[in-house]
């Protein structure tokens, strides 16, 4: 049966969801453009290679200066024209935004896929089965090792691998990417057991299962990259948030009764913060799908991050929005359902009023 109000609630959640998408779409468009500057920029290179063309053609040879200014002038509004550049930019960014919205993401100014389209989407597609394939499987390890070490810790708190834990955490300060540089000098440079980047082989092997082993091989070291760098943070985050639990008096109550540890925790402890982590599980999730764009650009991964780099870099706007623009809907879209999973899972939030 649904709470009272759910629908209501749902309603007005996604208006309020879709409200904040339309914002941070509109501010990213704007960025990645400058608020312009980089379409005057597209314009000016436009116009300078339709100048030297037409210059150094020698067809064009035999014409007078004024002859060749009309030829320039109106070879350059064609192209203007072609790419949508004829109009202000205010209005364009309008037009960015539909088009954004109903995930027409339209053509990069200057990279195309590994197929040679200039298709945004195909090229924001063609990178993100590598992503999820390195970064969401590293995220769900992470996720279930720092769960089931966090739980073992809050049992032993004050122990000896407690403290070290607690000692080791702030390394997490130190970036994933600077693991990576030293575990490459480690498995390559000195011992020579791991390659230092890029997905597979060159060439790659033509049998599946060998191409396979491959692609695992070079996953290896950009997870434990990761891997170590969250470790013990996220064991410590994990240790102390259910140690605030573990305290409350029903788990005493529960501890009393005789019941055992692991029915202790899966009863009393896991089951009133699973909204939290859930929440923690999911927004990771969609986070990883993003990429990490030091991390893809050091061990040469042809994720989303190293692609962002790249279109960073020319600049490519049309790129740098797609790919905003896929993962605030992922983001849009999820908080809404964990919204509606909410409103089942845990009896203490009430739908009616928000």
């Amino acid at each position: 049966m649904l709470p009272k109000g759910f629908l209501k609630f749902i309603v007005r959640r996604s208006l309020v969801l879709l409200t904040s998408l339309i914002i941070a779409v509109y501010i990213s468009i704007m960025l990645a453009n400058f608020g312009g500057l980089i379409d005057e920029m597209v314009k000016a290179d436009l116009l300078t290679t339709i100048t030297m063309n037409i210059r150094n053609n020698p067809a064009y040879a035999g014409l007078t200066a004024s002859e060749k200014q009309k030829i320039i002038d109106t070879l350059y509004q064609s192209a203007l024209e072609a790419k949508g550049l004829n109009t202000p930019f205010p209005i364009r960014s309008l037009y960015y935004l539909k088009d954004s919205l109903t995930l027409d993401l339209g053509k990069a100014l200057y990279l195309t896929s590994d197929s040679g389209s200039k298709q945004v989407r195909l090229i924001i597609m063609e990178k993100l089965p590598q992503t999820i394939m390195l970064f969401t499987t590293v995220t769900i390890i992470n996720f279930f090792l720092n769960l089931l070490g966090g739980l073992i810790l809050a049992r032993r708190y004050g122990s000896k691998i407690d403290r070290i834990v607690s000692w080791l955490a702030p390394t997490s300060v130190i970036p994933g990417w600077v693991y990576g540089i030293f575990l490459i000098l480690v498995f390559y440079t000195w011992l020579h057991i791991l390659p230092p980047g890029g997905m597979v082989d060159y060439p790659p092997p033509k049998d599946p299962f060998l191409y396979f082993l491959s692609v695992l091989r070079h996953m290896i070291l950009p997870m434990l990259s990761w891997i170590i760098s969250g470790l013990f943070l996220g064991l410590y985050s994990n240790r102390t948030f259910f140690l605030i639990f573990s305290t409350e008096d029903y788990v005493e109550v529960a501890r009393a009764k005789g019941l055992p540890p692991s029915q202790v925790d899966s009863r009393y402890v896991l089951r009133p913060t699973l909204p939290s982590i859930i929440t923690g599980f999911s927004l990771a999730i969609i986070g990883s799908w993003s990429g990490a764009i030091i991390t893809e650009t050091v061990f040469d991964w042809p994720g989303l991050g190293k692609l962002l780099a790249q279109a960073l870099s020319l600049p490519d706007p049309p790129v740098i929005v797609g790919e905003v623009v896929i993962y605030a809907w992922l983001l849009t879209l999820t908080v809404l359902i964990l919204d509606v999973v909410y409103a089942f899972l845990d009896p203490r939030i009430k739908v009616w009023g928000g």
